[in-house]
């Protein structure tokens, strides 16, 4: 199978279930041209003969316009219900396969495309689409229909008058081939610019708060400006190509009805024409540029859409780069929580020399409590988020409980593993909604357990409704240190063999922070706990400290033996101490 058969499948799957509306409704638009193509010609009859032959021939001529005219009616009304009917499901269709996909990308696929490009694209772009599918269905029939319709009754009635079409047609069909092909490349930039104005709309509104504390709305502002300024130019460019289409019809229009009318009158006046098959022939020419304008205004949607549609293929064509296709044991689930990294190293970017993680070996027990410390950017992070395959490695193994990890399915391995994220994220509903993430099908008495070893029951029965509280969108009714403890209760609600806290507990006071590991001590003792954190106090009670820095490991023991041994140990315990002494001071 080659490419195009390829890219012709992936879009007639979204046709197939709904193949009757896509006929249906062409076959009812092709009614109303027939009758569109009839009508005048009876019409020129009435007008021409009606004199003659009298009221009776006259009603009945009307009789067959009225039912023409019922025809037309009831194939525009089904082929506009059709139509609708095919394009919304077509693209909800592509919509969710469209969202289906991004579910499934990982954090490398995922940052291949920024999050304003991923929301115009499914649904601006999917938009597009829709409209052009509703278009063809309705006009790719009609159009050229009523376009050879009218030529074939225009040069069957007066050949010598379609002379004035043979010479308009083909110079408005060379100007329009040159709008056509001037605009496409500007509709592709109109929706990259879209691109750039939604990621800074998201990025502004979803981060207000931060804006605001640092007084930074006019620097906002001003790269709203520009982002939106940027697209009104792409914009008008684009819209320069159809302020043209529009003149132009009508010149062509207005030039050919005249010479109709020059030269109909003429024929009339030597009495070479009737009055009735002038005003048949003006109509078809009237039908034939219309068509022909219809025809354009097509290609024009058809340009736009194509590249959306290219946009939606980039983001369907994206290989997922993690999936357990190849998974040799998919059936295995976490069972002891050890994990074992091997000569591991990481990339974010593949082109990019400089390493994240560089030959890391490292063995965390099952069971045990494991403490990962370093200066900031060392790659604490990216090493846990290669344990539930959040990304791949670039070299080495990563094995939890002495199996690969690609070797799992996705599923197992992630429902063994629970964590949180340094960015907690809470979303709009309840509190319960929320915490029902890590188990959704968990008892109450089990949800304020888990709550309660988070140092989170306490706060959530003061709020109105207690664990009913709406927590808005992004938990923007919760403190800082609140929505931790909620994101830490979500984790335990799943109860998982290998548990992160990626920095979790940073807005968490002291005294609370030592609740909490004191909890996970006492109710997840057959869970293995990595906790990642910038303070000592955090990690000197594990049972394993990993001390991290740049991208390498650089000491793994107890709290007393790197602080004799360990250099970067050291200065992160004596800058820590000397700040907390002079604060007591």
């Amino acid at each position: 199978m080659n490419q195009n058969e390829t890219k012709k499948g992936k879009w007639f799957k979204y046709v197939r279930p709904y193949l009757p509306y896509f006929i249906i409704g062409p076959l009812c638009m092709i009614v109303e041209v027939i009758g569109e193509v009839l009508m005048p010609y009876f019409l020129s009859q009435v007008i021409d003969n009606s004199a003659k032959n009298g009221w009776a021939y006259a009603a009945g001529m009307a009789g067959i316009m009225v039912v023409i005219a019922l025809m037309m009616m009831l194939g525009g009304v089904g082929g506009a219900y059709f139509g609708a009917k095919a394009s919304v499901n077509f693209a909800a269709d592509v919509r969710k396969d469209l969202y289906s996909k991004v579910q499934a990308f990982s954090f490398a696929n995922v940052d291949h495309f920024s999050t304003g490009s991923l929301v115009t694209r499914l649904t601006n772009d999917v938009t597009q689409v829709q409209n052009m599918v509703n278009m063809l269905l309705r006009m790719a029939l009609r159009a050229p229909g009523m376009l050879i319709g009218g030529l074939i009754m225009a040069i069957t009635m007066r050949p010598s008058l379609a002379v004035v079409l043979a010479v308009t047609i083909p110079l408005l069909l060379l100007s329009i081939s040159g709008l056509i092909f001037a605009g496409y490349k500007r509709f592709g930039a109109v929706q990259t610019k879209l691109d750039k104005l939604n990621s800074t709309v998201q990025e502004s509104v979803t981060n207000v708060r931060v804006v605001k504390s640092f007084v930074r709305e006019d620097h906002e502002n001003q790269k709203f400006q520009k982002a939106n300024r940027d697209l009104k130019n792409t914009g008008i460019s684009a819209a320069k190509i159809m302020i043209f289409m529009s003149p132009i019809m009508s010149f062509f229009m207005n030039l050919t009805t005249v010479s109709v009318i020059w030269l109909g009158s003429k024929m009339i006046y030597d009495g070479d024409m009737l009055p009735g098959n002038l005003s048949a022939f003006l109509t078809y020419v009237t039908q034939i540029l219309s068509s022909l304008m219809m025809v354009t205004f097509m290609f024009m949607m058809l340009a736009r859409a194509i590249a959306s549609a290219k946009r939606i293929s980039e983001v369907l064509d994206e290989k997922v780069d993690i999936n357990d296709s190849d998974a040799a044991h998919p059936e295995l689930t976490v069972a002891e929580g050890k994990v074992e990294f091997r000569n591991v190293s990481y990339r974010y970017y593949k082109h990019n020399e400089e390493r994240v993680l560089e030959n890391i070996s490292l063995t965390i027990p099952p069971r045990s409590v494991v403490g990962v410390i370093g200066s900031t950017g060392c790659g604490k992070s990216t090493l846990v988020s290669l344990i539930p395959r959040l990304y791949d490695a670039d070299s080495g193994e990563i094995l939890v409980d002495d199996v690969n990890v690609k070797d799992y399915s996705l599923y197992n391995l992630r429902e063994g593993v629970g964590m949180v994220l340094q960015n907690n994220v809470l979303f709009s509903g309840s509190i319960e909604d929320n915490l029902r993430w890590g188990n959704e099908d968990a008892s109450m008495e089990e949800i304020r357990a888990a709550a309660d070893s988070a140092q989170a029951d306490q706060f959530v029965q003061s709020f109105k409704g207690g664990y009913e509280y709406d927590l808005g969108q992004g938990g923007k009714n919760v403190s800082g240190g609140q929505k931790q403890r909620l994101c830490i209760a979500r984790a335990l609600l799943k109860k998982p063999k290998i548990l992160i806290l990626d920095d979790s507990t940073s807005a968490v006071d002291t005294a609370t922070e030592a609740h909490i590991r004191e909890a996970f001590r006492t109710t997840l003792a057959d869970t293995t706990k990595i906790i990642i954190s910038q303070r000592i106090s955090s990690v000197k009670d594990a049972d394993m400290i990993v001390v991290m820095n740049e991208g390498q490991i650089t000491g793994v023991g107890k709290h007393d033996k790197l602080l004799a041994e360990n250099k970067e140990y050291q200065e992160i315990y004596y800058s820590q101490m000397d700040r907390e002494d002079r604060e007591g001071a």
